[in-house]
Protein backbone atom coordinates (compact mmCIF):
# COMPACT_ATOMS: atom_id res chain seq x y z
CA UNK A 1 0.00 0.00 0.00
CA UNK A 2 1.55 3.36 -0.89
CA UNK A 3 0.86 6.79 -0.12
CA UNK A 4 -1.48 7.24 -3.04
CA UNK A 5 -3.88 5.51 -1.93
CA UNK A 6 -4.32 7.56 1.39
CA UNK A 7 -4.62 10.42 -0.66
CA UNK A 8 -6.68 9.10 -2.93
CA UNK A 9 -8.76 8.25 0.33
CA UNK A 10 -8.92 11.95 1.66
CA UNK A 11 -9.13 13.21 -1.97
CA UNK A 12 -12.31 11.40 -2.65
CA UNK A 13 -14.11 11.76 1.30
CA UNK A 14 -13.67 8.53 1.91
CA UNK A 15 -12.63 8.82 5.45
CA UNK A 16 -15.06 6.34 7.51
CA UNK A 17 -12.10 5.77 9.70
CA UNK A 18 -12.41 9.60 11.43
CA UNK A 19 -14.39 10.11 14.09
CA UNK A 20 -16.29 13.12 15.05
CA UNK A 21 -15.77 12.46 18.86
CA UNK A 22 -12.80 11.91 21.00
CA UNK A 23 -12.00 8.21 21.94
CA UNK A 24 -13.83 6.75 24.71
CA UNK A 25 -10.50 4.20 25.31
CA UNK A 26 -8.28 6.86 25.03
CA UNK A 27 -9.96 9.26 27.99
CA UNK A 28 -10.05 5.78 30.08
CA UNK A 29 -6.77 4.78 29.50
CA UNK A 30 -5.01 7.67 29.16
CA UNK A 31 -3.89 9.01 32.27
CA UNK A 32 -2.37 5.15 33.48
CA UNK A 33 0.48 6.06 31.56
CA UNK A 34 1.69 8.68 33.96
CA UNK A 35 2.77 10.94 31.75
CA UNK A 36 4.26 14.66 32.49
CA UNK A 37 1.82 17.41 31.66
CA UNK A 38 4.51 18.67 29.17
CA UNK A 39 5.71 15.70 27.52
CA UNK A 40 5.58 15.52 23.73
CA UNK A 41 3.24 13.59 22.03
CA UNK A 42 3.67 11.36 18.55
CA UNK A 43 0.18 10.67 17.26
CA UNK A 44 1.53 8.90 13.90
CA UNK A 45 -1.36 8.93 10.46
CA UNK A 46 -3.11 11.32 12.68
CA UNK A 47 -5.34 12.17 9.88
CA UNK A 48 -7.32 15.31 11.51
CA UNK A 49 -8.72 13.43 14.61
CA UNK A 50 -9.77 15.37 17.71
CA UNK A 51 -8.16 13.11 19.99
CA UNK A 52 -5.51 15.55 19.54
CA UNK A 53 -6.92 18.18 20.69
CA UNK A 54 -7.67 16.21 23.76
CA UNK A 55 -4.23 14.99 24.23
CA UNK A 56 -3.27 19.22 23.75
CA UNK A 57 -5.77 20.12 26.70
CA UNK A 58 -4.04 17.14 29.27
CA UNK A 59 -1.12 19.57 28.49
CA UNK A 60 0.91 17.83 26.54
CA UNK A 61 2.70 19.01 23.03
CA UNK A 62 1.32 16.84 20.44
CA UNK A 63 3.39 15.76 17.22
CA UNK A 64 0.80 14.49 14.52
CA UNK A 65 2.52 13.06 11.13
CA UNK A 66 -0.08 13.13 8.53
CA UNK A 67 0.12 12.46 4.81
CA UNK A 68 -2.22 14.15 3.17
CA UNK A 69 -2.43 17.82 2.91
CA UNK A 70 -5.68 17.90 2.66
CA UNK A 71 -6.67 16.85 5.89
CA UNK A 72 -4.17 18.38 7.51
CA UNK A 73 -6.01 21.62 6.32
CA UNK A 74 -9.34 20.12 7.44
CA UNK A 75 -7.90 19.89 10.80
CA UNK A 76 -7.09 23.08 11.33
CA UNK A 77 -10.15 24.52 9.84
CA UNK A 78 -12.70 22.58 11.47
CA UNK A 79 -10.49 23.85 14.91
CA UNK A 80 -10.68 27.01 14.06
CA UNK A 81 -6.53 26.87 14.75
CA UNK A 82 -4.41 29.09 12.88
CA UNK A 83 -0.97 27.56 12.29
CA UNK A 84 1.95 28.72 11.62
CA UNK A 85 3.81 26.98 8.58
CA UNK A 86 7.28 26.27 8.06
CA UNK A 87 8.50 24.12 5.40
CA UNK A 88 11.50 21.18 6.65
CA UNK A 89 13.34 18.53 5.80
CA UNK A 90 10.41 15.90 6.40
CA UNK A 91 7.85 18.23 5.21
CA UNK A 92 5.42 20.59 5.55
CA UNK A 93 5.14 21.84 9.40
CA UNK A 94 2.00 23.28 10.75
CA UNK A 95 2.28 24.82 14.66
CA UNK A 96 -0.99 26.54 16.46
CA UNK A 97 -0.56 26.43 20.62
CA UNK A 98 0.40 23.18 21.41
CA UNK A 99 -0.46 20.74 18.08
CA UNK A 100 1.62 20.57 15.39
CA UNK A 101 1.02 18.61 12.83
CA UNK A 102 3.85 17.76 9.97
CA UNK A 103 2.84 16.87 6.31
CA UNK A 104 5.00 14.08 5.66
CA UNK A 105 6.00 10.52 5.57
CA UNK A 106 6.16 8.89 9.02
CA UNK A 107 9.07 6.89 7.64
CA UNK A 108 10.79 9.77 6.99
CA UNK A 109 10.61 11.38 10.59
CA UNK A 110 14.27 11.32 11.51
CA UNK A 111 15.52 9.86 14.61
CA UNK A 112 16.39 13.08 16.47
CA UNK A 113 12.63 14.23 16.25
CA UNK A 114 11.68 10.66 17.44
CA UNK A 115 13.98 11.12 20.32
CA UNK A 116 11.87 13.91 21.85
CA UNK A 117 8.85 11.99 21.81
CA UNK A 118 8.19 11.40 25.22
CA UNK A 119 4.36 9.33 24.42
CA UNK A 120 3.15 8.33 21.60
CA UNK A 121 -0.60 7.69 21.01
CA UNK A 122 -1.17 5.01 18.23
CA UNK A 123 -4.55 4.66 17.12
CA UNK A 124 -4.92 4.45 13.21
CA UNK A 125 -1.21 3.67 12.41
CA UNK A 126 -0.59 0.08 13.21
CA UNK A 127 -3.72 -0.90 11.42
CA UNK A 128 -3.51 1.20 9.09
CA UNK A 129 -0.77 -0.74 7.42
CA UNK A 130 -0.69 -4.20 5.61
CA UNK A 131 0.90 -6.72 7.50
CA UNK A 132 4.33 -6.81 5.67
CA UNK A 133 4.78 -3.24 6.53
CA UNK A 134 3.60 -3.17 10.31
CA UNK A 135 7.55 -5.15 11.23
CA UNK A 136 9.00 -2.00 9.47
CA UNK A 137 6.96 0.70 11.11
CA UNK A 138 7.44 -0.38 14.26
CA UNK A 139 11.05 -0.91 14.06
CA UNK A 140 11.38 2.56 12.66
CA UNK A 141 9.21 4.23 14.98
CA UNK A 142 9.22 2.86 18.43
CA UNK A 143 13.02 1.55 18.38
CA UNK A 144 14.06 5.02 18.14
CA UNK A 145 11.81 6.53 20.99
CA UNK A 146 13.53 7.39 24.35
CA UNK A 147 13.96 5.13 26.71
CA UNK A 148 11.06 6.68 28.80
CA UNK A 149 8.64 6.68 26.27
CA UNK A 150 4.70 5.57 27.14
CA UNK A 151 2.46 4.85 24.91
CA UNK A 152 -0.96 3.92 24.23
CA UNK A 153 -1.79 0.99 21.24
CA UNK A 154 -5.24 0.26 19.55
CA UNK A 155 -5.81 -2.12 17.77
CA UNK A 156 -8.21 -3.85 15.70
CA UNK A 157 -9.10 -8.09 15.85
CA UNK A 158 -11.36 -9.88 13.44
CA UNK A 159 -10.95 -12.52 11.25
CA UNK A 160 -9.20 -11.16 8.20
CA UNK A 161 -9.99 -13.77 6.03
CA UNK A 162 -13.40 -12.58 6.29
CA UNK A 163 -12.69 -8.88 5.18
CA UNK A 164 -10.05 -7.23 3.49
CA UNK A 165 -8.22 -3.93 5.28
CA UNK A 166 -7.92 -1.05 5.71
CA UNK A 167 -8.61 -1.29 8.91
CA UNK A 168 -6.48 -4.27 9.26
CA UNK A 169 -6.76 -6.87 11.97
CA UNK A 170 -3.99 -7.00 14.32
CA UNK A 171 -4.07 -10.10 16.89
CA UNK A 172 -2.85 -10.29 19.99
CA UNK A 173 0.33 -12.61 19.01
CA UNK A 174 1.38 -10.52 16.04
CA UNK A 175 1.12 -7.14 18.69
CA UNK A 176 3.23 -8.95 20.99
CA UNK A 177 5.85 -10.21 18.50
CA UNK A 178 5.79 -6.76 16.83
CA UNK A 179 6.59 -4.73 19.77
CA UNK A 180 9.10 -7.62 21.64
CA UNK A 181 13.00 -6.36 20.49
CA UNK A 182 12.41 -2.50 21.90
CA UNK A 183 8.70 -2.91 24.14
CA UNK A 184 6.35 -4.13 26.13
CA UNK A 185 2.87 -4.17 24.98
CA UNK A 186 0.33 -4.91 28.17
CA UNK A 187 -3.00 -5.51 27.42
CA UNK A 188 -5.13 -3.38 29.19
CA UNK A 189 -8.55 -3.63 27.63
CA UNK A 190 -10.40 -5.76 25.36
CA UNK A 191 -13.64 -4.77 23.83
CA UNK A 192 -16.71 -6.63 21.53
CA UNK A 193 -17.75 -3.70 19.16
CA UNK A 194 -19.18 -5.43 17.06
CA UNK A 195 -22.84 -4.15 17.71
CA UNK A 196 -21.49 -0.88 17.28
CA UNK A 197 -19.82 -1.18 13.69
CA UNK A 198 -23.12 -1.80 11.36
CA UNK A 199 -20.94 -1.07 8.57
CA UNK A 200 -18.20 -3.94 9.67
CA UNK A 201 -21.19 -6.41 10.51
CA UNK A 202 -22.55 -5.61 6.38
CA UNK A 203 -19.12 -6.71 5.19
CA UNK A 204 -19.52 -9.99 7.05
CA UNK A 205 -17.67 -9.90 10.06
CA UNK A 206 -19.33 -12.29 12.87
CA UNK A 207 -16.30 -10.93 15.67
CA UNK A 208 -15.02 -7.53 15.91
CA UNK A 209 -13.06 -6.64 18.57
CA UNK A 210 -10.89 -3.38 19.68
CA UNK A 211 -7.80 -3.79 21.97
CA UNK A 212 -5.71 -1.51 23.93
CA UNK A 213 -2.35 -1.66 24.84
CA UNK A 214 0.02 0.45 27.39
CA UNK A 215 3.22 0.54 25.72
CA UNK A 216 6.88 1.41 27.12
CA UNK A 217 10.30 0.74 26.79
CA UNK A 218 11.76 -3.08 27.45
CA UNK A 219 14.95 -2.40 28.66
CA UNK A 220 17.42 -5.39 29.31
Amino acid sequence: MDANFWLARWQEGRTGFHQDTVMPLLQKHWSSLSLARDSRVLVPLCGKSLDMIWLAEQGHRVLGVELSPLAVEQFFDESRLRPEVHESPMGRRHIAGNIEILCGDIFGLDAATLATCDGVYDRAALIALPRDMRPGYVQHVYAQLPARYRGLLITLDYPQELMDGPPFSVDDAEAQALFAPQSKAKLVERRDILAAEPRFRQRGLERLDTVVYALNKALG
